[in-house]
Formats: structure tokens, C-alpha cells, sequence
């Protein structure tokens, strides 16, 4: 059950939110409702994002009118961003919050010629590179597109 009453201090996303070097190292933009960021090492896929509510709130079902009007306009804008970062062909958007109960949407990229980024088969990808079953996405390109990233986002 997801609860507003959680404290920033035990919330994964909340402690990413306040974490200076998450914030140096992946974080793309922020605003006062938003925060994207690239997935965290090890990352899944080069230009895996995370759109993530400021507020701890556990998903759109909770948005003030402000979260709600805004949302749509952001989720567009992050793919939009995936996309120019990656050449990826579609950006497949999830949410579950079951393990972490704050708001943080999944832009995957979508290669038609990575057959492990296929619908659910991403699932599969993810749990191998936390296995350590499969390489995870290097640092350095990591780096490299949060970089232009951030220069990016200003003209999307």
C-alpha cells in the first residue's frame, strides 16, 4: 500500500531525489514537480530514463491538479528525449511502485534489432544485468548521454 506518510529518509526515490551525486551523475533536468534522470549503474540499457514525481506520491492517482495538467506534456517531452538520445525506435513507458511506493516512470528504449528490448522480454534484460548475467550499460556512455541530455532538454 503506498503511503504519503513514508519519510524521505526510507524512500529510494526520495533519498535519489536529495542524493548530490545521483544528482551529478544522472540527473537531467529538474523542476518543481519533475525529476529525470538516467537509470542508475548498472543501467539496463544506455538511455533507460526515469521520470520521477518530486513529491513522494505513489502515482497519478494522487497528482494535485498542477502534477495532473503537467504530466502528460513531461512524459512526452522524456520519450521525445530517449528517442534523439538513443535512435531507438519506440520508447516503451512502465510504472509498477512496488518496490519503490514514489512515482518514477521507466522510458525504455526500444531497438527492433535488440531482441532483449522487446515488451516483456525488457523485463528479462533487467533482472540479467542485476543478476550480473549480462553486461549492464557502460558508465562512460552513460555519462556521455546524461551529458547531452542536459543540453538537449532545453531545445525538445
Amino acid at each position: 500500500m503506498c503511503s504519503p506518510l513514508i519519510k524521505s529518509t526510507t524512500c529510494g526515490v526520495c533519498r535519489l531525489h536529495q542524493d548530490p551525486g545521483a544528482t551529478e551523475h544522472y540527473e537531467i533536468c529538474r523542476d518543481p514537480l519533475w525529476i529525470l534522470r538516467h537509470h542508475p549503474d548498472p543501467a539496463p540499457l544506455p538511455g533507460w530514463l526515469l521520470l520521477a514525481s518530486q513529491r513522494h506520491i505513489c502515482g497519478p492517482i494522487a497528482f494535485n491538479p498542477e502534477e495532473a495538467s503537467s504530466w502528460g506534456g513531461s512524459v512526452q517531452k522524456a520519450s521525445l528525449l530517449v528517442q534523439k538520445l538513443t535512435g531507438c525506435d519506440r520508447v516503451y513507458v512502465i510504472a509498477f511502485g512496488e518496490v519503490a511506493h514514489h512515482l518514477h516512470l521507466h522510458l525504455i528504449p526500444r531497438f527492433v534489432s535488440e531482441p532483449a528490448s522487446e515488451a516483456w522480454a525488457v523485463a528479462d534484460l533487467y533482472r540479467a544485468i542485476v543478476a550480473g548475467n549480462r553486461p549492464a550499460a557502460a558508465p562512460q556512455h552513460v555519462a556521455d548521454l546524461v551529458q547531452r541530455g542536459r543540453t538537449l532538454w532545453n531545445s525538445l
